[in-house]
């Protein structure tokens, strides 16, 4: 992880800092995690990083392809690392539990979408909302 990251990092310009070392450990260690999480995490190894740090290195590490960004919330976006297979995300409305999913699932969208419109689906970013069918419905729905 350390040589690639170094790698990348350096072919843009940048350095390999601890801080970024520690950011994107974070963020691949948590799954999906809002800046906020991976603050926290980092954090537990090294409290003199602050948000904004945090904040450009997450930039940064996008700007490289090594994590991506996901809106599973009204709050924050929600990074994961690229290193993973490629997946979208379901979000359930009532318990916020987040599913990775292969893309192979929405396969005949995506060709549809290709075909049809001229379109090819970012899926890191996309996410779809809903309900989980454990999860009870909410009050006053009967479905």
């Amino acid at each position: 992880m350390a040589d690639d990251l170094a790698d990348r990092l350096r072919g843009s310009g940048y350095r390999l800092t601890p801080q970024r070392q520690l950011i994107l450990g974070a963020v691949e260690q948590l799954g999906h995690a809002t800046p906020d999480e991976v603050l926290a995490a980092v954090r537990e190894q090294a409290s003199a990083v602050n948000a904004s740090t945090v904040y450009r290195t997450l930039e940064v590490l996008e700007e490289l392809g090594l994590v991506r960004h996901a809106h599973l919330s009204d709050r924050a976006p929600t990074y994961h690392s690229t290193r993973g297979p490629e997946h979208f995300h379901l979000v359930c409305r009532n318990c916020d539990r987040v599913q990775s999913v292969d893309p192979d699932v929405a396969s005949a969208l995506l060709e549809a979408l290709r075909r049809e419109h001229q379109f090819e689906v970012d899926l890191g970013h996309l996410a779809i909302f809903g309900r989980c069918t454990d999860c009870p419905p909410p009050s006053g729905d009967t479905a």
